[in-house]
């Protein structure tokens, strides 16, 4: 579809052209950033903590908050300790530049963000996500002992693939070997409750870290790295950590005030992702599991009668312009039953046409 631009926030419905349309895009996996009771209590903590907060984070006056923060978040998400950056991109960077110094080899997923990328390296775009694990274990198997760094995504939002990593332990048993993961499209939607799937992939046979943006399913504008105390110290020590502005503290305080509310938020998305996926599992246009709120459309003409029903999915080219457009279907918590079931009964038309 073409572009549209609006003048107002997006949330369940948006408004083209005079016309109501359902919103089934974006990366508002929890619906969080839409609801009056997070947006009021956001108000609260913004007139506490002003609009920014730009001093470093090494500045001899420092806010509670931060901590108070990655210690709850890494608490719950499973891991020692936690950084907090201003945004998912800045964290990734900072994990990477964290572990890549180190490794002799480094491998990396096809579908990884670029933000977890180092400097003069490229994804294994030649493979898909099955290929690549079956040649890392094929290439760990003929090199001699060495310090081995992979990186991935835990899910690809695109293909609508969540990612295993156990195999990942078989590699350790010969190599010394560090894992980064992306969890930006994990937070809120797959893994430990809302905190991602760090606690999933912890394992002492190698050296994880989980970095990702809380932009998505969170609707923190902020960033953050989970992994081991002594290597988050490491980062903290950075200059990219020390010069960088911190994320918004008013949010950062929204989410500790407001986690029953995300709760709540994940489990109506959970059932939403379960009743979808139900209705659509004899529907060979749509592919997607019911663990991740995302759903691939694999027939493009359906995105325009998408719209004449007043729907708006995501349909847009990536990861460039000229890159083939991707079509998806985006579940959201702030979908209620109606919307999906009028989704459904779209969807079953069109099947029948």
């Amino acid at each position: 579809m073409k572009p549209h631009y609006l003048d107002s926030g997006i949330g369940r419905t948006i408004t083209i052209e005079g016309r109501n349309y359902l919103y089934f895009s974006g990366t508002s996996y929890l619906g969080i950033g839409q609801e009056k009771s997070f947006l009021n209590q956001l108000s609260e903590n913004l007139f506490r903590f002003g609009a920014n907060h730009g001093q470093s984070r090494i500045n001899s006056i420092r806010l509670q908050v931060f901590d108070a923060f990655e210690n709850q978040f890494a608490q719950n998400a499973g891991a020692e300790a936690a950084a907090v950056l201003s945004s998912g991109y800045i964290a990734g960077i900072a994990a990477w530049k964290a572990l890549a110094q180190d490794a002799v080899e480094i491998w990396i997923a096809p579908d990884s963000h670029s933000a977890v990328v180092p400097d003069n390296f490229s994804p294994s775009i030649q493979f898909n996500f099955t290929q690549w694990k079956n040649h890392c274990l094929a290439q760990s198997e003929s090199l001699s002992q060495r310090k081995i760094l992979l990186i991935g995504n835990a899910v690809d939002p695109f293909a609508c693939e969540i990612h295993d990593y156990t195999w990942v332990k078989e590699i350790a048993q010969k190599h010394e070997v560090s894992l980064l993961i992306d969890d930006s499209h994990a937070f809120g939607a797959i893994g430990n409750s809302i905190y991602g799937t760090y606690k999933k992939w912890a394992d002492s046979a190698y050296n994880l870290l989980v970095s990702g943006s809380l932009g998505k399913g969170l609707s923190l504008p902020a960033g953050i790295i989970l992994g081991e105390e002594s290597q988050i110290y490491k980062i903290k020590a950075t200059p990219l950590f020390g010069g960088a502005s911190p994320g918004s503290p008013a949010h950062l305080k929204t989410f500790l005030d407001m986690e029953k509310l995300y709760l709540k938020k994940k489990k109506w998305l959970e059932d939403a992702c379960g009743i979808f996926a139900q209705e659509t599992t004899h529907i060979p246009q749509i592919h997607g599991s019911r663990d991740f709120p995302v759903f691939v459309c694999n027939d493009a003409s359906w995105t325009k009668e998408f719209e004449k029903a007043g729907i708006i999915t995501s349909s847009f080219p990536y990861p460039t312009a000229e890159s083939p457009t991707v079509n998806r279907i985006v579940l959201s918590a702030y979908h209620e039953l109606e919307d999906l079931m009028y989704l459904n009964q779209v969807i079953r038309d069109l099947a029948k046409s």
